[in-house]
């Protein structure tokens, strides 16, 4: 049997891990001295919470060897062969730990790790298409191929409603030029060639921002694969939420409409109200 797994960054809901047969295997959330599992020890307010109390961004580690190993090995051991997703080895050493523990395993035959060269849904949209193939008994190889050629067509994008937490944390340095001043200024963060960088900036309410976002992709969305489009966030505005959803809908293109929230890992570094929609070409 083959398989689908993925590290916690896919932000798939637990509706769509349910529905697919998926394992997620957590990150790690560390909060000053406390650590936590993405996903299974903290929750998104929580994480939010404790930023805004200390003034601080959490920090955020690779996947454990003994997390890690305690999902595989009773996997290998009923005789099933494994495909992992990961987020982009440019952002975190997780695909490395999943190599690491196929060889400590000696599985590297059976244990096939993907680099996703992205994170958020946009590694969820390449863990769904293995999964529905892996359902339709197609072989791990013929699966990681097809991930293969499809990986380079996810467009993974988001609007950032406050540039804090990407400032501290330091992971999309382009956004670091943007702080100092500059008032009510949204970045649409993509991931490119595995990073994030800065594409455009928006200016006004986030609301506002967020439409212009997703009205710019207006044509490029009505090129894209129909099967599914996920929003992915961390609104407490339901309104705004609400709004980009009948836009998709309104389209009258996609199968599925998918909303998610972003779990502990996009949470720490994107912030509070943060949306992204994001799709295959």
């Amino acid at each position: 049997m083959v398989r689908v797994c993925s590290d916690s960054t896919c932000d798939l809901s637990d509706e769509i891990v349910r529905k697919y047969g998926i394992t997620i295997i957590p990150l790690h959330i560390l909060l000053d001295d406390r650590e936590y599992r993405d996903r299974v020890e903290i929750t998104q307010e929580e994480i939010f919470e404790w930023a805004d109390r200390n003034r601080k961004t959490p920090k955020t580690s690779a996947v454990s060897v003994p997390d890690a190993t305690e999902v595989i090995k009773p996997m290998l051991d009923a005789g099933d062969e494994l495909i992992i997703f990961t987020i982009s080895s440019m952002m975190s050493t997780t695909y490395n730990v999943f190599n690491m523990v196929a060889e400590d395993l000696n599985a590297t035959d059976r244990v096939h790790v993907v680099d996703s060269m992205n994170l958020s849904t946009g590694i969820g949209l390449l863990v769904v298409e293995a999964a529905v193939m892996a359902k339709e008994g197609y072989s791990a190889e013929d699966i990681v191929k097809e991930m293969e050629r499809l990986r380079p067509k996810v467009r993974a994008s988001f609007v950032i409603d406050t540039l804090t937490y990407l400032a501290r944390g330091g992971r999309c340095s382009s956004v670091v030029a943007l702080t100092g001043g500059v008032l009510r200024i949204h970045p649409k963060i993509i991931v490119k060639n595995g990073a994030m960088e800065v594409s455009k900036k928006y200016r006004g309410q986030i609301k506002n921002a967020v439409m212009d976002y997703v009205k710019d992709m207006h044509y490029v969305l009505l090129e894209a694969r129909r099967q599914r489009v996920f929003i992915t966030h961390t609104c407490k505005d339901r309104e705004i939420v609400e709004e980009v959803r009948k836009y998709l809908e309104d389209l009258n293109y996609f199968d599925d409409v998918l909303e998610t929230r972003a779990g502990g890992v996009i949470s720490s570094h994107c912030g509070p109200g943060t949306l992204g929609v994001l799709f295959i070409e």
